[in-house]
């Protein structure tokens, strides 16, 4: 029996999946020579979901990242010599023609992030598939590089570990589970197996299903359920009869019914002569906690392979005959059928890199076998290199505030994730029911009573509208146009354009309380700010003056973009978005630690300071009448960009000038328990509530203002995102070598462009109003512009502009498409839409002098 080693530079939990063997077949290529590798079972393992998977993979997806890692993962298996690509099908049924709109948008999004997915009809579907009953099929997407991972991803799994050992470079434990991890002062120091202690810096979690349980030895809370999945076979299936393959017919997907089909192949191969029917349980999926699964020595099958009640697919099955009637002609194996088990995170993507809990502990978790190799190279390159090749903020479980890991809400958000795995269609702007009314604003009963629209994000309810504002604002709905398209007016409200108008002519208040807001403090509080900080905050930088800054990566890639108020001469009040509040938390706690700056203190506010936001051409004569001292709101007084506490009739508020929806006004800051007072007082005087879509969408995009982790991303840099300052400060600051020699460029391969929309009809007539990021082409060619670091040109943002009364989008354009005037289309549901880039780099539509704000 091997002996433990004493050390090691990292140890996986969970080796024996294809995601525990990608990661550590990817540190290996970047030099890691000291590795050990637990697994509770076999090697590869026999109990994991890697060991039943269906091991199909489809490329596209409306994620850019994830159609990164797909495409990745499929160059990787056939390069092995493990894949055979047999192309995929999606299918719309006759009578669903929201499915046959999704399938067009998913081509958009291949187009939009790199895959060659393509629409068919249903001749040439029935063509690919014969085994399709022709009169329902309406029409169907074709993925040419679908395909099957053959024989098993499991042996893929057992390959790259086999290899790893060789190489000496990976020591492999099979029957050997984690016991506990050593974890002090915040930091892995080890772990504890039945083969004795490994002392190590790095933990590595891969252990899919079981991740969780880990993760809490490491004293980590991980989003994660495992969730049953329902796969029934028929047989025999005899068509590939000698053929030697793995797979005949393509794959095939019939997502209105939450289901796929696929054939096993050559009856001697590996698991042939059937059909496979795995179906996801739309209404009642059934979550499983990680204890509660069973040892392998209780199971039947296996740990991850738990019984199956036909009736519990009974009406899947019921369609499916009626699609593929081939079924019905067949035996039905259920002996062989089994609920496989699976993961689903609490938002439904990944859970990838450091624990914010815990240094030193890493995850890659919640991974399909189809992302697999390419999930494991992200985390590779993050562990080693400092960053992914990819921003990763959809997948860093960084994400998450602590509120959104707990036991509760995850089981809620979790559920709903498992029943919209494959239908219905979820939109962009698709809500959460579960996990509601976990952070609400001292303003919240008042904006229920208006009839708020509310949605939520980071936890935090937002109203996107005002029920009583659409009889108060009847006249500027007029000018506000309909929807007919449910598509583009689903989660939408038109009295939020109506809102925005009326702003704009008088005076608005928007609930900001959402916002993650951070006060740092102390004798290294000036070194760690300045240190992250692109902008100078420190030095010079008088008492009360806000700083629009941003936090790069080492590679110069736009990591936060925030504001930074000095509070005092060792104070500073750093201030985020809500969505991204928690992952700038991290960066700024992680970095101070690796700088050694110890003198500091961080007072988290975003609980218990609430902001309002008053802006409009009349928002410094009506706080002048609430206000105490009115002569001090006056425009010399106060200058633009500078905060102060004030008092609106004895209310203690701290008032900061400053404006994102691009008019006059202020973030107004106030304590919780003051809250319902100052909105009472700024009610009463006139002031009408505006819903956050004016903030975070309409007016955003009217004032070309850029949008962390959608329009701001670490695969781009200030310069072409358009906000680059006019000087480099002289202190140093993370990342500003790579920012130099980017500012050095002659010319910057891609700029950040805004667009407007020419015609916004379709074929029939019907006015669309975009939503969610969509291709721009070349109109001559067709093809997407593509830069020359292989970056593809699409649509971050878009929104309508009720003030410009046109759709506005930003994108990333090469440099010989970025230039003002430059024609562009849009695809968007199988039709191209005329644009026009209006703004290379960072210019207002909107007041392009930027003189409201400052009047």
């Amino acid at each position: 029996m091997a002996t433990l080693p004493s050390q090691a530079d990292a140890v996986i939990i969970g080796l024996g999946g294809i995601v525990g063997a990608s990661v550590v077949h990817h540190l290996i290529e970047l030099g890691w020579t000291n590795l050990v590798g637990l697994e509770t079972a076999a090697l590869p393992s026999d109990i994991g979901s890697t060991a039943h998977a269906s091991d199909f993979c489809y490329m596209t997806s409306h994620d850019r990242l994830t159609c990164y890692t797909t495409t990745y993962s499929q160059r990787f298996f056939e390069a092995l010599g493990r894949y055979h690509k047999v192309g995929g099908l999606e299918i719309a049924r006759v009578g669903d023609e929201a499915r046959l709109a999704e399938l067009q948008r998913k081509v958009a999004s291949g187009k939009a992030f790199g895959t060659r997915a393509s629409m068919i009809d249903a001749d040439e579907a029935v063509a690919r598939f014969p085994l399709l009953e022709r009169d329902q099929v309406l029409g169907a997407l074709w993925d040419p590089d679908a395909g099957l991972v053959v024989p098993r991803s499991q042996r893929v799994a057992g390959e790259l570990i086999e290899k790893a050992v060789a190489s000496g470079h990976l020591h492999a434990f099979a029957e050997t589970p984690a016991l506990d991890i050593d974890v002090r002062d915040g930091r892995i120091h080890g772990v504890e197996t039945l083969k004795g202690y490994v002392a190590t810096p790095r933990v590595i979690v891969t252990a899919g299903i079981w991740g969780p349980i880990p993760a809490a030895m490491g004293g980590a809370a991980l989003p994660l359920m495992p969730l049953e999945h329902p796969l029934i076979f028929f047989g025999p299936f005899e068509t590939f009869a000698g053929s030697g393959k793995e797979i005949g017919y393509p794959l095939l997907r019939d997502q209105g019914n939450s289901a796929y089909l696929r054939d096993t192949g050559d009856p001697a191969s590996t698991e042939g002569g059937q059909l496979e029917l795995g179906h996801y349980e739309p209404r009642e999926p059934r979550l499983v906690e990680p204890h509660a699964i069973l040892d392998r020595h209780r199971a039947r099958l296996s740990p991850s392979m738990r019984d199956l009640e036909i009736d519990q697919v009974a009406g899947a099955l019921e369609r499916a005959l009626a699609l593929t009637p081939v079924l019905g002609e067949l035996g039905l194996d259920e002996k062989h059928s089994f609920n496989g088990l699976l993961s689903v995170t609490s938002d439904g993507g990944s859970l990838v890199g450091e624990s914010p809990e815990t240094r030193g502990l890493w995850f890659c978790e919640a991974v399909w076998v189809k992302d697999g190799p390419g999930m494991g190279k992200l985390l590779a390159d993050w562990i080693t290199l400092g960053r992914p090749g990819m921003d990763p903020c959809s997948i860093d479980i960084a994400r998450f505030y602590p509120v959104q890991k707990t036991p509760l809400h995850v089981r809620g958000r979790c559920r709903e994730i498992a029943q919209k795995i494959y239908d219905p269609p979820v939109h962009p702007r698709e809500p959460f029911a579960s996990g509601r009314n976990l952070r609400r604003g001292p303003f919240w009963s008042r904006e229920q009573e208006l009839g708020g629209y509310f949605m939520e994000a980071a936890g935090w309810e937002r109203a996107h509208g005002y029920a009583a504002n659409e009889t108060r604002l009847a006249a500027y709905l007029e000018r506000v146009p309909q929807r007919p398209a449910e598509w583009d007016a689903r989660h939408f409200w038109r009295v939020a354009n109506a809102e925005q108008l009326a702003m704009s002519d008088d005076v608005g208040m928007i609930n900001l309380s959402h916002f993650a807001i951070y006060d740092i403090s102390g004798h290294d509080a000036e070194a760690l700010l300045e240190r992250l900080s692109v902008a100078r905050v420190g030095g010079d930088t008088a008492i009360g003056k806000g700083v629009y800054t941003h936090f790069l990566d080492a590679a110069g890639g736009v990591h936060s973009d925030l504001t930074i108020v000095r509070l005092a001469a060792d104070s500073w009040r750093v201030i985020c978005g809500g969505d991204t509040g928690h992952r700038d938390l991290v960066w700024i706690t992680r970095r101070g630690e690796e700088w050694g700056l110890t003198r500091w203190h961080l007072e988290d506010r975003s609980d218990s300071l609430a902001t309002l936001g008053l802006w409009g051409p009349n928002a410094r004569r009506v706080l002048q009448t609430l206000a105490d001292t009115p002569e001090a709101l006056d425009d010399t007084a106060f200058p633009f960009a500078t905060a102060r506490e004030i008092r609106v009739q004895g209310l203690p508020v701290w008032a900061f000038r400053i404006s994102y929806v691009g008019e006059q006004g202020w973030e107004l800051y106030v304590p919780f328990s003051y809250g319902l007072a100052l909105w009472d007082r700024l009610f009463e005087a006139g002031v009408m509530p505006v819903g956050i879509e004016t903030y975070a969408n309409s007016r955003r995009l009217e004032k070309s203002l850029r949008l962390q982790n959608v329009d701001l991303l670490t695969d781009y840099n200030l310069v072409e995102a358009g906000l680059a300052r006019p000087r480099v400060k002289a202190a140093a600051f993370h990342g500003k070598s790579a920012y130099l020699e980017q500012r050095r460029r002659e010319q910057q391969p891609a700029s950040l462009c805004t667009l407007v929309m020419e015609d916004h009809h379709d074929s029939h007539g019907t006015p669309r109003f975009p939503v969610g990021q969509a291709p721009l082409l070349d109109p001559e060619s067709g093809e997407v512009p593509v830069d020359d670091l292989g970056r593809r040109s699409y649509t971050t943002s878009i929104a309508f502009g009720p003030s410009l009364a046109c759709n506005i989008a930003l994108g990333y354009l090469p440099a010989a498409y970025a230039e003002e005037g430059r024609r562009l289309q849009l695809e968007y549901v199988g039709e191209h839409y005329p644009m026009r880039v209006a703004a290379v780099g960072y210019q207002a539509l909107y007041d392009p002098r930027g003189s409201r704000p400052r009047g």
